[in-house]
């Protein structure tokens, strides 16, 4: 283990710059910070590169940090240590726990999502079509790791995957659900196509209440952008245009609200199937 003693040290200075997103695609690599995030990284075995600890958890050695610190040794993971004062300047949380990481990114071809994927369960698919809020898009990503889904595809002009917020606010998910991310709703569609997708976009206008529709199994369900909703493309080519009954003086749903709402509405169509179907 070895002891940063200086802001520009190239530790720090890779973090620095992980913790914009040009230097997360260019090194492709992200941070994730605690406690929590790092033992989902080490219990998944997903890319953790280098590890720092705040000094202060070094002298109190509880048997956490004692245990992390054995696991990286036997992994042979670089861990640093840092005065509390420069931790505290580099972390991005308010409240940081004293351990940061950086971590590979997982980038999936379309082969490895659709074929080589050991989560077929059901087959269904989330996809994020542009949304922008990072705590919708890591809400997401963590309901429907929850609920088994295959993956989650990623729309380009959705929020960066990799930023602090959404990392925190998928609690782990990334490190389990699988990615893949497309340039655009046609190229997603095409990929869909190919692999026998149901497409289910949810919209005000739909034809069917989202309780009508047989959404179990082999279905991508279309999540779109908060203000402008699912991007007309989807619309068109929806197999299924659902919608999410509402009193007449409330205008929409949070995304991530609607999304979680058709996620666990797909399981419980597994264990109870609908009459009728597609």
């Amino acid at each position: 283990m070895k002891y940063i003693t200086s802001s520009d040290n190239p530790v720090w200075k890779q973090i620095r710059k992980l913790q914009k997103k040009k230097g997360r695609d260019v090194e492709s690599c992200y941070l994730i910070e605690g406690f929590h995030l790092i033992r989902e990284a080490l219990d998944q075995q997903k890319g953790l590169k280098l590890v720092v600890f705040r000094e202060s958890l070094l002298e109190e050695k509880t048997e956490e940090v004692e245990a992390l610190q054995s696991s990286f040794e036997e992994l042979g993971i670089r861990t640093f240590f840092s005065s509390d004062d420069s931790f505290d300047r580099e972390a991005d949380t308010e409240s940081p726990q004293g351990i940061l990481a950086v971590v590979e990114r997982r980038d999936l071809t379309p082969g490895q999502f659709f074929t080589e994927n050991t989560r077929k369960a059901n087959g269904n698919i989330i996809v994020l079509d542009c949304l922008q809020d990072p705590g919708n898009v890591g809400t997401i990503l963590r309901t429907a790791d929850a609920a088994g889904f295959l993956g989650a595809i990623v729309v380009k002009g959705t929020a960066d995957i990799y930023s602090p917020k959404v990392v925190r606010s998928a609690s782990g998910s990334l490190f389990r659900l699988p990615l893949l991310f497309t340039e655009s709703a046609q190229e997603t569609l095409a990929l869909l196509e190919a692999h026998g997708k149901e497409i289910a976009a949810t919209t005000p206008y739909g034809s069917k209440d989202y309780y009508d529709c047989n959404i179990a199994g082999n279905t991508a369900l279309i999540i779109g952008n908060e203000g402008a909703g699912v991007s007309e493309l989807f619309l068109e080519k929806a197999h299924h245009r659902l919608k999410i009954p509402m009193e007449k003086n409330v205008e929409s749903l949070n995304a991530s609200v609607a999304a979680g709402i058709l996620i666990y509405e797909s399981v419980r169509q597994q264990k109870y199937p609908i009459d009728g179907g597609r």
